[in-house]
């Protein structure tokens, strides 16, 4: 029985995190002080350098944390080039990660990573480019894994830099600047969950529209597919 009860207890315990971010940055703010910034640096860093921990806050943290700087308790400008230097960081090591490790665990047929994954990820990188890991930075699962991903679909290193920066800078400036301008609002402040429900769905949303593309696409294709040709 407890091999049950505690995955779910942890299960309640992070999702309680998540959706009271404030208050619990709050107590860790009175508990540790400064150490507050290195706290969130490791949490970002792990989220997005790190495959096995994608269940980490992300987006929802950046706001609650930008929230806390325009509440006096966090300085904005030391926060938001914190967390910066956290998701460069991660990113860079999920890449590494994914450059040196990534082929042999293709390979080898893992149970999660395939060879035809790897195949997909090459072709969705020489059709889209280095967008997509700008763009995955703002979509959750899908930030922890894109880095990685790229590393092990021969991304060039300089390539990979340029978009890792400018899609860091994109997602935290504009989450913690998100948090900075509007935590201070009573609305806000009196409904911080539902809060972080909105920012889940809509980093959610892009993975939505994609999964009915795809299953529309296949009815669709099915329903329309031209007849073979003959031989000949």
């Amino acid at each position: 029985m407890d091999a049950l009860t505690e995955p779910w207890a942890l299960f309640l315990s992070l999702l309680d995190m998540a959706l009271h971010l404030d208050i619990h940055l709050r107590r860790l703010a009175d508990d540790y002080g400064p150490l507050l910034y290195l706290i969130l640096f490791l949490v970002v860093f792990c989220e997005t350098g790190l495959v096995v921990t994608p269940f980490l806050p992300g987006d929802s943290l950046l706001f609650a944390g930008g929230a806390l700087a325009g509440a006096g308790i966090l300085d904005y400008p030391f926060l938001a080039a914190s967390l910066a230097a956290a998701a460069i960081a991660g990113d860079a090591v999920n890449y590494r990660i994914g450059k040196y490790l990534g082929p042999p665990i293709f390979d080898k047929n893992h149970r999660l990573l395939r060879q035809r994954h790897l195949e997909k990820a090459r072709d969705f990188y020489e059709r889209h480019g280095g967008k997509a890991i700008v763009l995955a930075r703002f979509i959750p699962i899908i930030r922890t894994f894109a880095p990685f991903v790229a590393g092990a679909a021969g991304m060039g290193q300089s390539r990979f830099l340029f978009f890792n920066i400018a899609g860091a800078l994109g997602w935290v400036l504009s989450l913690v600047s998100a948090g900075l301008f509007l935590g201070s609002l009573p609305f806000v402040q009196a409904h911080f969950s539902l809060m972080v429900y909105g920012i889940i769905l809509i980093s959610l949303l892009p993975l939505l529209r994609a999964a009915l593309r795809r299953r529309s696409g296949k009815t669709g294709g099915a329903a329309a597919a031209p007849p073979a040709r003959p031989k000949g």
